[in-house]
């Protein structure tokens, strides 16, 4: 799309350069979203990320990459070799007119090719650097390497998955890069809105480590108070929900399953929705109503939900009441239950696949899918649309990812004023 169409977005004007991997791929993602012209900058040859799976069509292939086109829709390409000299000059006359910088390299690689925040804002005094590493610019972790599985566990979340009486789980699908990405883009935003009343740069430092951390809400004021930390609840959650799973003192004694498996799937449903017995009435009364018409609610149909305490009943009683549910959701699918659920008002929802999310009508009706065309591939590809709505600066595809080197000559000779000639010699050199 135009470089017009972006003038009336949130960030049109403004030019990111990003040198990131995976580890800040989101971070430019989302400043492109808002309408910034983002320059991704990779090695001769491609960026790593560009082989991560899976792929389109299953054909490996680094212009194929599925994940590469997640976290790189919205930016333009061009290849660059910035441990050459050439190549750090080059870099430098884009800093000249970028706003952004942002990279995540290890602390210092930046300073030792003369690229450091302290050298470009002497190119350019407005300019707002973004680093995302592991551990942070400073501190005694800060030159260690971290892999998502490293930053889940040391960011405290893993500790809090899986079953009780069994080691922690990691998730299926890298999420800490991601927690790095869009704390980098809000470091970003915010530096931008201080130079937009200074005039003067600054450098953020995003530490994925403490990104994750933050998802942790008042774990750690918990264990300053309490003593204990996270409860493991694998499918079973302890009685007294929400902020009480943090406090293993203050539960009461009882655990029930909250993922149930069903005829096509899983689904969650709570007793103890909100302790006592005003969060559960509702929902109790509803689930044995649908039970009892399927013939299967048993003794369910007898209680006295008004009456029935959660912090008070006996891990004997709720096994029983388990039990009886258990069989009904077996018996039943998760559409079914959804229905249910929503003109009910019962405390149960599906456990989404891929699939589900993909064809839920909600989405659909927010105009959330954007299909992008790519035309190397003769196809047009499904893409995940706004991460938020803005009225009168809304989402657009503005460009779909980028080839490996696709802008070099829209921005080497028609930008930098580069000549055809130089750009043969700099690509004989590996600069570009």
């Amino acid at each position: 799309m135009s470089e017009q169409k972006r003038t009336d977005s949130l960030l049109g004007g403004y030019r990111v350069l990003d040198l990131t991997d995976e580890k800040g791929l989101l971070c430019g993602k989302t400043l492109g979203d808002l309408g910034a012209d983002v320059i991704k900058v990779e090695r001769p040859g491609g960026d790593p990320a560009r082989n991560i799976g899976p792929f389109y069509n299953d054909i490996p292939n680094p212009d194929k990459s599925l994940y590469w086109f997640a976290y790189n829709l919205n930016k333009r390409g061009i290849t660059l070799n910035i441990e050459t000299a050439d190549g750090r000059e080059i870099f430098k006359m884009l800093v000249k007119t970028a706003d952004f910088v942002i990279e995540s390299f290890e602390p210092g690689y930046m300073d030792n090719l003369g690229l450091g925040y302290s050298e470009l804002e002497k190119v350019n005094p407005r300019i707002v650097m973004t680093s995302i590493t592991p551990f942070g610019q400073t501190g005694p972790y800060k030159d260690y390497k971290g892999a998502d599985m490293i930053l889940w566990s040391m960011g405290g979340v893993q500790f809090s998955t899986g079953e009780p009486d069994r080691p922690p789980l990691q998730m299926n699908l890298p999420q800490c890069y991601f927690h790095g990405g869009i704390h980098g883009a809000m470091g970003s935003m915010v530096a931008h809105y201080y130079r937009e009343r200074t005039g003067v740069g600054q450098h953020v430092d995003v530490s994925i480590q403490q990104a994750v951390i933050l998802t942790l809400m008042i774990a750690a004021e918990a264990w300053e108070i309490y003593g204990p930390t996270l409860l493991k609840a694998g499918v079973r959650l302890p009685a007294r929900a929400g902020a009480l799973r943090t406090m293993p003192r203050l539960a009461s004694p009882w655990t029930m399953r909250m993922i149930w498996p069903c005829k096509d799937g899983y689904l969650i449903w709570s007793l103890a929705v909100a302790g006592g017995t005003a969060g559960n009435v509702t929902s109790s009364r509803a689930l044995v109503r649908l039970m009892d018409r399927a013939g299967m609610a048993g003794e369910l149909k007898d209680y006295d939900w008004t009456k029935l305490d959660t912090s008070k009943i006996t891990q004997e009683e709720a096994d029983r009441i388990e039990a009886i549910i258990g069989k009904f959701f077996l018996a039943t699918t998760k559409a079914e239950i959804f229905a249910e659920s929503v003109n009910n008002r019962m405390f149960t929802a599906p456990v989404f696949t891929a699939k589900d999310i993909r064809e839920y009508h909600h989405l659909e009706a927010r105009k959330y899918w954007a299909d992008v065309e790519h035309p190397e591939l003769g196809d047009t590809i499904p893409y995940p649309g706004a991460f938020v709505g803005i009225s009168k600066a809304p989402w657009r595809v503005y460009h779909r990812p980028p080839l490996i080197g696709e802008h070099n000559e829209d921005i080497y000779l028609k930008e930098l004023g580069l000549s055809k000639e130089q750009m043969i010699l700099l690509k004989q050199a590996e600069v570009i």
